[in-house]
């Protein structure tokens, strides 16, 4: 009688039980002009700790309550709701890959930083 069989079957039940386990996502990669344009004052990627203090991250950003990408692309439009101190002019083509992105970053298991 021999192992091998018996070792190959306990390999593969190894194997199928580690493709079932879940690892975390990765975070998306925010695209060049997010990065570009937003990114020196807010954190759009983690660790989310924008340069600018008083600038909120994206990943706080999209996890209020209510905010979906429909709202951000009518806030992003809206160019006189930013606050002054932005002095930002965004493109309407770039718009939806702002809205895009930000989105992505929702998540169930949020938590606000203190």
């Amino acid at each position: 009688m021999t192992q091998t069989p018996t070792i190959f079957a306990a390999a593969l039940a190894v194997l199928g039980l580690s493709a079932c386990a879940t690892t975390p996502q990765a975070s998306p990669q925010p695209p060049a002009f997010v990065e570009a344009a937003c990114g020196g004052c807010h954190a759009v990627e983690p660790p989310y700790e924008s340069p600018n203090p008083s600038a909120p991250t994206f990943e706080s950003v999209a996890n209020r309550p209510g905010v979906t990408k429909a709202t951000i692309r009518a806030w992003l439009i809206s160019a006189h709701n930013y606050p002054e101190v932005m002095d930002f002019d965004l493109e309407r083509e770039h718009v939806d890959e702002v809205a895009d992105y930000m989105i992505t970053l929702r998540r169930a298991d949020y938590v606000p930083m203190p």
